[in-house]
């Protein structure tokens, strides 16, 4: 009995220091860096990119006058937090406006609350220049940002990014099929 129980406990410590030490390079497809950017969320405090260096976050674009995707998306973030949350999974949700000069501390703030977003761990992101932000969508995201010429829309990456610290590790559907599982499993192999 006594041997059945050792063999147990090295059984289980193997099985805890095996499910630590994931691979990230062999487990997500991405291996981008985020660049530095400093911004304010909703309530107008400041953000810096420093403030989640040792934080798992998934992040997303958006601008609050779209027409399209970006009020789905947030939709789905909305969800995602819900099911992040009564998972107890400790994760930062970040979404970047890519309308800046628009979306200003307060007009984000009200967007937000349509969809019953959670401040406690959702920081909407404004208070840079316009140039700044597309720099930083295209440079750390390697993804498109920019106003269409004549119009009030942008174009801007549709995905959801998973995050740990500076590191971009993966990229998801964020508007038509969104895999929330897959998204929360993820995040639990970076905990």
């Amino acid at each position: 009995m006594k041997k059945l129980v050792f063999i147990t406990f090295i059984a289980v410590l193997v099985l805890v220091g095996c499910s630590q030490s994931i691979n990230l390079e062999e487990h997500f497809s991405l291996n981008g860096t985020v660049e530095p950017l400093k911004a304010v969320n909703q309530v107008e405090e400041t953000v810096k990119m420093s403030d989640y260096e040792d934080k798992v976050w998934l992040s997303t674009f958006i601008f609050t006058n779209c027409d399209t995707v970006c009020s789905p998306m947030t939709a789905h973030i909305a969800t995602l937090q819900e099911q992040l949350q009564d998972e107890k999974v400790d994760v930062e949700l970040v979404s970047f406006s890519i309308d800046p000069e628009h979306d200003t501390p307060e007009v984000l703030k009200a967007f937000a609350e349509q969809f019953g977003a959670d401040f406690k761990n959702w920081n909407f992101l404004t208070g840079y220049e316009q140039a700044e932000i597309e720099s930083f969508s295209n440079t750390s995201f390697l993804a498109p940002a920019a106003k269409l010429e004549g119009s009030n829309q942008f174009v801007h990456s549709t995905s959801i990014y998973l995050m740990k610290g500076n590191t971009i590790l993966e990229q998801y559907d964020g508007v038509t099929d969104v895999p929330f599982e897959k998204i929360v499993e993820d995040i639990k192999l970076l905990q």
